[in-house]
């Protein structure tokens, strides 16, 4: 397409197609972006998904209920804890499964460990996206303190396998909350060290500031949910718009903030980051004794009928939908995931950016492919 400088209509120039991914390390996954450029400057983007589709929806409709757990766990790799509990929720609501105090603890547990393993995740490779190289070793060096935690309670640092229907697979070990609140000890103060790497720095701030701008209204109308949605000034969060678990006996902050760009999605990260640590020491403190699994079938039988659960993942609102017919398979499982609402959402964001922009607003929305293609 030929089309004239407005400054000066003399003059034109050649706009061309650009791909950006699907291999590429900067997108996070198998994501392709089909850019139309104007020299280094983004005239449109349409993002393509899909290679990365496994069926996994598919496949819990030939697997028992049971047998459907492990295939959760590849839903979002980063959050495997996460991905469990949603399923295993909507499951015990259509079964009227009631679950021990000690099981909706430990999952709660479960769950923020695994929401600091996977916030620093990001934070490391966030900061490879905009050229700082430090802060993903500080990452990575705390993050496996937590797997520690992981593998030394259920034996798997990745995909864990861990939750079961009506409570968890195994009790937590005898010194568990010992070595967490140790872990929380050392590593609490930790999270101010991030912020120094580049909370002040100069060429963080010109990549993050005013970069990649989504407005509250935008964000709800694309289905934004998390600490995206956060960022623009809604302070959304299942954990307390529609509690589940133990998180109403729970004291915790929701971080906002106003400005919608990708300093401010850096920000909220940091600030759940001490949030979670607060909700695991409370937990430690609470934690009940009794049983941690109410034992059910090996294969569960539902009763007819339709739910729709969803909790808040540490990248947004994921939900599971599920229908039986009163067998012991489930007849439909579809899954609501945050990064695929917030993939859409690309499109409109890097419009008009420039190309190493990209890297930084994509990354400051912690997509995972897995559980967008599904």
């Amino acid at each position: 397409m030929m089309r004239q400088f407005p400054a000066n209509p003399d003059l034109t120039v050649e706009e061309f197609e650009l791909n950006m991914g699907p291999q590429h390390p900067s997108t996070h996954g198998v994501l392709r972006l089909v850019l139309t450029m104007d020299g280094e400057r983004v005239v449109r983007c349409k993002p393509v998904v899909g290679y990365l589709h496994r069926s996994i929806e598919k496949m819990a409709e030939n697997r028992t209920y049971t047998q459907v757990i492990p295939v959760t766990d590849r839903l979002d790799y980063c959050t495997s804890m996460t991905s469990n509990y949603v399923y295993v929720m909507a499951v015990e609501d259509l079964a009227d499964i009631t679950v021990p105090p000690r099981a909706e603890y430990i999952r709660v547990i479960m769950s923020e460990l695994n929401r600091i393993a996977s916030h620093l995740l990001w934070y490391g490779t966030f900061a490879l996206e905009v050229g700082a190289t430090t802060p993903f070793i500080y990452g990575f060096r705390d993050r496996e303190k937590v797997l520690d935690l992981f593998e030394s309670t259920c034996g798997a640092r990745l995909l864990y396998n861990y939750l079961r229907i009506g409570g968890v697979s195994r009790d937590l070990p005898e010194d568990f909350c010992e070595r967490m609140l140790a872990f929380l000890d050392e590593w609490e103060p930790l999270i101010r060290e991030y912020e120094d790497l580049l909370d002040e720095n100069p060429i963080f701030y010109n990549r993050t500031k005013k970069v990649g701008f989504l407005s509250a209204e935008k964000a709800l109308a694309y289905g934004v949910s998390g600490p995206n949605l956060r960022a623009s000034g809604m302070a959304r969060d299942v954990r307390r718009e529609h509690p589940y678990a133990v998180y109403p006996e729970l004291e915790f902050d929701v971080p906002v903030r106003t400005e919608g760009d990708v300093f401010a999605r850096y920000r909220i990260r940091m600030e759940e980051l001490r949030q979670s640590a607060r909700i695991l020491r409370q937990c430690a403190e609470k934690l009940p004794g009794g049983p941690y699994l109410e034992p059910q079938p090996l294969r569960v039988v539902l009763p007819e009928g339709e739910t729709y659960v969803h909790l808040e993942s540490p990248r947004g609102d994921i939900g599971c939908y599920l229908v039986s017919q009163g067998t012991d398979k489930p007849y439909r499982c579809k899954f609501r995931t945050p990064s695929f609402c917030h993939i859409a959402v690309f499109q409109h964001l890097v419009r008009d950016c420039l190309i190493p922009d990209i890297m930084a607003i994509c990354a400051s929305f912690d997509v995972v492919l897995p559980e967008t293609d599904r």
